[in-house]
């Protein structure tokens, strides 16, 4: 009896200590995982449809007849996630390594709508949602929040990661 109260005790301290814990953490799983992989493999398919620089970017998008960049060549198997990907120039925010691609889901995890999608913002290089006006910082914190309600809400939100794999003779495969 006497361990069933302390193995109950226990459970509800750790409860209590994760809901705690968790507070201050960022959630980048709130937009749907839906697969994703562009292949951007070869010389002439990166510098085509590639990022050359920090903060350079290109939207992928095929969505309700909605297809971008214009003229990419998009087949049965490429996927584009949720809301379409973000391709960037950036910083890698695990190994601060300059001017890598970086990839995330266009959609605003605030909104959670595959049409409300985030736009970069050239001044400031970060990403920002045109409905409720949250921003990313896309280049070097990993689609992180910045400001508005993906900052200050309740819940704290970041921008769904992507891959961005070197292909075998030049350019990138992005997928999840």
């Amino acid at each position: 009896m006497n361990y069933a109260l302390n193995k109950g005790f226990l459970l509800s301290l750790m409860a209590l200590l994760s809901a705690l814990v968790s507070c201050n953490q960022i959630d980048d799983d709130r937009i749907p995982s839906l697969p994703v992989y562009i292949n951007l493999s070869g010389a002439g398919m990166w510098n085509t449809y590639g990022v050359a620089g920090v903060g350079i970017s290109k939207n992928f998008i095929n969505y309700q007849g909605l297809q971008s960049p214009s003229g990419f060549p998009f087949n049965a198997t490429t996927y584009v996630g949720f809301g379409g990907v973000l391709l960037i120039g950036g910083v890698d925010p695990f190994t601060s390594e300059p001017n890598v691609p970086l990839a995330y889901d266009l959609s605003c995890p605030v909104e959670r709508s595959q049409t409300i999608r985030v736009a970069i913002d050239q001044e400031n290089l970060e990403a920002v949602c045109p409905v409720c006006n949250s921003h990313y910082d896309v280049i070097m914190a990993g689609g992180s929040p910045v400001s508005g309600p993906a900052l200050t809400g309740k819940y704290k939100y970041s921008l769904r990661r992507y891959v961005c794999d070197p292909a075998q003779g030049g350019g990138y495969i992005i997928h999840n």
